[in-house]
């Protein structure tokens, strides 16, 4: 029995230095990361190819996933809704859940997935066929030279996919609503104009850019630091993936808090407004 207890106690505190040992290696990587952005922008021919890789060839994905994202969310909305006779405001519910939480969140997973262990599989072939060490062996900074780029691409697209995710998700939900479930489409925009602002709108965009920093840095650093062997490549694609997706559900979740927050701190009648527009337009 004493041993079990030691063995559980042994276990957890494993897990926690290794969890503490991870948030300390992400953080000085981040920063190393931070201080190769001082020293001046990447190169035209290098940054180029990453941002193509990145953006243009992650649209198809971004453009299917928004697509079915906006139609699940008219099927799901409207069976509910049905049974209240408040089918009219499937605009308001499909545009706000995109733009504020299930577009940002679905669309940097899809990323992660995508952008994240592709990243984390070419650094971490780098790093077992020493390409790494020959461009230090150069003079030249790896992190400048391979970090730096990438981690420009993912801030700057990933909020651009995002909106683009939105755009495409709320369309398919109109179509889909009109011209499946025979909702009208004059109520589907007036609703999604009268309930969406465009603070949640840069509450979306926002929450993407912080993801895209989270998949950069974690992807990254999982292929700087992998292990020899093509199986220490494939390892480290996975755990970029689930690293990532794990950063992204926590810094939803804070992301929510404080711009909640940060809202309510700015406009205090936002609340009280809100439920006296609810009770009006649903009377």
């Amino acid at each position: 029995m004493a041993t079990a207890g030691f063995s559980v106690i042994r276990e957890t505190g494993r897990l926690t230095t290794a969890l503490l040992e991870g948030l300390g290696g992400l953080v000085l990587f981040g920063l190393g990361m931070l201080n190769g952005l001082t020293r001046g922008l990447p190169r035209r021919h290098v940054i180029v190819p990453i941002f193509y890789e990145i953006g243009v060839r992650s649209v198809p994905v971004v453009l299917v996933t928004g697509t079915f994202i906006g139609m699940v969310l008219a099927v799901q909305t409207h069976t509910q809704f049905r049974m209240m006779h408040m089918e009219s405001r499937l605009g308001a519910v499909i545009t706000m859940t995109l733009v504020s939480e299930l577009g940002p969140v679905l669309a940097a997973t899809m990323l992660a997935g995508r952008v994240g262990s592709a990243m984390a599989a070419e650094l971490g072939t780098m790093r077992v066929t020493e390409q790494i060490h020959a461009i230090s062996a150069l003079g030249a900074d790896p992190v400048c030279y391979l970090v730096v780029p990438r981690f420009l691409a993912c801030v700057t697209l990933i909020p651009l996919l995002t909106a683009i995710a939105d755009a495409v998700g709320i369309t398919a939900g109109w179509l889909f609503s009109s011209q499946v479930l025979h909702i009208n489409s004059y109520l589907y925009w007036m609703y999604a104009e009268q309930f969406v602002t465009g603070w949640d709108v840069c509450a979306g965009l926002i929450k993407s850019l912080f993801f895209g920093c989270a998949i950069a840095v974690i992807a990254c650093r999982q292929g700087f630091h992998c292990s020899k062997g093509a199986e220490g490549v494939g390892q480290a694609a996975t755990q970029a993936f689930v690293l990532s997706f794990v950063a992204i559900l926590g810094l939803d979740f804070l992301l929510t808090v404080v711009l909640n927050t940060t809202y309510y701190l700015l406009w205090p009648g936002a609340v009280s407004l809100a439920v006296v527009r609810t009770f009006l337009c649903c009377g």
